[in-house]
This record gives structure tokens, C-alpha cells and sequence, in this order.
């Protein structure tokens, strides 16, 4: 509803009573402003595309605010640092991954499987989301607070705890019972059945391809020519 104008009525040859009977001038529809949580979803997307920049620019909070076209202050009544904004970004790639990692584990029953799953998922989420690859990388972290650099370090060891999860019950079920020769791995072997070895062979894989990918100004997909790959790892 349109504010009403107010006038004053020590006005000089005023009549009111006429202008109470005019039409009211319409009101320009004043800017709707964003809710806080509108808001605040709205910094981490912004900074999520800017992150996408092939060049890889080090991202600062007045060319944030210049991207939303509102002050720095007006950021920092969201998010108390820059620090902050990032978490919010790790906060949103670790609900997305392990909510997929949950997904898969329950509708996949075969271990290996559920392994090979969680790889693609996860070249997959960086494939979609660029600018959260150089956050997983640590390439956006460069000179930013410690923590967040050791949260994606726990993150990343979360992810390789759910791979070796999945390899103990692919190893239960009795894969990798010599279906590759490796040079100086007997078939069947400890060293060949090891869900530790094989987890982290996968991860150190997965985190080589986001490098790539980040570094190719995301032109070298993470998801091109991964079967022939995984095939030979979990092999």
C-alpha cells in the first residue's frame, strides 16, 4: 500500500479540503530489501561465481561489495570476516558431499561400487561448482586464516574415511582377490586387499584431477576419461 503524502497545513493558500479529494500521487515502489538470510546467500553465491574466474584473482571484499552494489559495511552486518564467508562456502560443499556420500552408501550395496560412486560424485560436485574447486584445492585459501585451510584438510580426510569404509566391505566381499598383476604385489596379497592404501590412492587421485581442473582455467574436466582409471585403481 502506498505511503500517503504529508503536507503541511500552515501552508499558504492551501485547500485542504480539495486536496484531500485529489487522487494521491503514486509512490515510486520503493527497493525491496533482501531478508538477512536472503542476504547472506546471496554474498556466497556472489563470491562462489567470482571464485569461477579463470584467472584465479584473489577475491576481495571491495570487489565483493562492488559485485552486489552495496557497501563493505554492508557485508560485514552478514559475515563478521571475510573468514567467515569462505566457511560459509566449506559449510556448503560439506552438506553437498557427504549428503551425497549418504546417499550413495544407502542404495549401493557393493563396496566397491559405493567407491567408484563416491569418485565420480566428487568430480562430479567440482565439475558444477568451479569456484568450489578452488576452495577444495586451497588455491582460494592462499593467505587467508589457517583454520579454513584445516578444515578442508579434515574435510578431505573425511572423504577418504568414507572411501575406506566402502573398500572394507568391497574386501569382505571378496574383491580384489587377484584381478590385476602389479609388479611386486602378489595377487591377493595384504597390500593388495588394504582398504587404507587403496582409500588413499583414491583420494590422492581425486584431489589430483580438482588441481587439474583449477588449474587448467577449468577447461580440462575432471570427469573426462575417469572410468578407464578407476577401473585400474579399483581393479
Amino acid at each position: 500500500m502506498p505511503e500517503q503524502a504529508i503536507h503541511d497545513p500552515s501552508e499558504p493558500g492551501r485547500n485542504h479540503a480539495a486536496a484531500a479529494e485529489a487522487p494521491a500521487e503514486t509512490a515510486a515502489p520503493a527497493r525491496k530489501r533482501p531478508k538477512p538470510g536472503e542476504r547472506r546467500v546471496q554474498i556466497l553465491q556472489t563470491l562462489a561465481v567470482m571464485l569461477e574466474s579463470p584467472r584465479g584473482d584473489k577475491i576481495t571484499t571491495a570487489a565483493l561489495a562492488a559485485r552486489l552494489d552495496v557497501s563493505e559495511a554492508a557485508l560485514y552486518r552478514h559475515f563478521a570476516s571475510k573468514a567467515q564467508m569462505f566457511e560459509g562456502l566449506i559449510a556448503f560443499i560439506e552438506q553437498s558431499i557427504f549428503g551425497l556420500i549418504n546417499q550413495i552408501t544407502a542404495r549401493e550395496e557393493m563396496g566397491a561400487r559405493q567407491a567408484q560412486a563416491i569418485v565420480h560424485m566428487l568430480m562430479g560436485f567440482a565439475e558444477k561448482n568451479p569456484g568450489m574447486t578452488r576452495v577444495l584445492t586451497g588455491d582460494a585459501l592462499v593467505n587467508e586464516d589457517e583454520r579454513l585451510q584445516e578444515r578442508i584438510n579434515l574435510l578431505v580426510d573425511r572423504i577418504e574415511a568414507s572411501l575406506k569404509q566402502s573398500l572394507r566391505i568391497a574386501v569382505s566381499q571378496g574383491a580384489f582377490q587377484g584381478t590385476l598383476q602389479v609388479p611386486g604385489l602378489a595377487a591377493g596379497s595384504a597390500e593388495g586387499l588394504d582398504p587404507a592404501l587403496r582409500a588413499n590412492l583414491l583420494i590422492s587421485h581425486a584431489l589430483g584431477r580438482w588441481q587439474r581442473y583449477a588449474r587448467s582455467g577449468f577447461r580440462k574436466l575432471p570427469t573426462g576419461g575417469l572410468d578407464p582409471q578407476l577401473r585400474l585403481l579399483l581393479s
